[in-house]
């Protein structure tokens, strides 16, 4: 399976519960290319390495809510036992226990969707906090000046301009 491709089904699966994002544990075994039954008893025969804050058991509500909204999870609905959910810490201690080539390297792309959704969600914060000055900055100013359409367009250049994404390094041949 190619990077791009991989990646892009990765983040598909990666699902925030409990406040955590979260891969579930068919669909790493899918991934690993294991039985999901596979999986759960090489992580259980390593239980040590997977404290609550790595992996937890979906209660039957989040295990319905999962179904509901993922159809290729459907097959959750008639297991008799309730799926885990492995952070990115516990998929990365998955590497420690699975010990096969394929795990390594699957392990690796899902870890670095787990960082670009990190990175992304750090930025869409400080994006947020923008908007929000912006929004005060015109809520003050209209009310006093009445400001005109120009001094707008002039602090939404501002803004785009602080919104940039600055270039750090550089690559050879730059």
């Amino acid at each position: 399976m190619n990077e791009l491709v991989l990646f892009e089904n990765l983040q598909k699966r990666i699902f925030t519960i409990r406040g955590q994002r979260v891969m579930i544990d068919c669909d790493l075994a899918e991934l690993y290319g294991v039985e999901t039954k596979k999986l759960n008893q090489a992580v259980k025969r390593n239980i040590e390495r997977f404290p609550s804050d790595f992996m937890f058991q979906l209660t039957d509500k989040e295990q319905n809510e999962v179904v509901t909204n993922c159809d290729h999870l459907g097959k959750l609905k008639y297991s008799a036992t309730n799926a885990y959910a492995f952070t990115e810490h516990g998929v990365t201690m998955l590497s420690g226990v699975l010990r096969s080539k394929k795990a390594v390297e699957i392990n690796i792309q899902v870890v670095r969707a787990f960082i670009v959704l990190r990175q992304f969600a750090i930025e869409n914060k400080d994006l947020s906090q923008r908007l929000n000055e912006l929004e005060k900055y015109f809520i003050q100013h209209c009310e006093e000046n009445r400001v005109d359409i120009l001094e707008i367009h002039k602090t939404m250049s501002l803004l785009m301009d602080r919104t940039a994404p600055s270039k750090i390094g550089f690559r050879a041949g730059e």
